[in-house]
């Protein structure tokens, strides 16, 4: 599988608009090759970098296979389930890195079941998860907080 965003490149900075200095909204989402016997897709998005260990910004479970990506500014879905973040909301909480560069790693899963989690954390999606992922897709961007005028 492969995952891509109109707003940022493999490794390239996430635009302010989508982080906690600018409005704050979720970055546009497109990925290609699902395999064609998945019966669901998860979605994780984590800061590695977070001082107190990984941080997690997004989580999204039980999407349709034949989903082919995220609009800009997702925060309510057809079909699937947005889980917890690490603010313990379940929405999209974008970059807002204390000092420093951070990287943000966008994770897609193509899973052989659906998960059926009604507010899963990271920890809950990763564990149901394990032995069900039939291939996985992945984008980094990164982002520094912006300086006070």
């Amino acid at each position: 599988m492969q995952m891509t965003s109109t707003a940022f490149t493999e490794g390239s900075e996430i635009p302010p608009k989508y982080t906690r200095d600018g409005q704050d909204i979720s970055p546009p989402l497109a990925w290609t090759g699902v395999p064609e016997d998945a019966q669901s897709l998860a979605l994780i998005v984590d800061d590695p970098d977070a001082p107190s260990g990984t941080w997690v910004h997004w989580v999204i479970v039980d999407l349709p296979p034949n989903t082919t990506g995220l609009p800009e500014h997702t925060t309510k879905l057809a079909r699937g389930r947005i889980g917890v973040n690490d603010w313990r909301r379940a929405e999209w909480d974008g970059p807002a890195p204390p000092k420093g560069r951070h990287h943000y790693v966008f994770k897609l899963y193509a899973l052989d079941r659906k998960l059926g989690l009604a507010r899963p954390t990271k920890q809950d999606v990763e564990g149901a998860m394990t032995g069900h992922v039939l291939a996985e897709a992945k984008l980094t961007g990164t982002y520094q907080k912006r300086r006070a005028a």
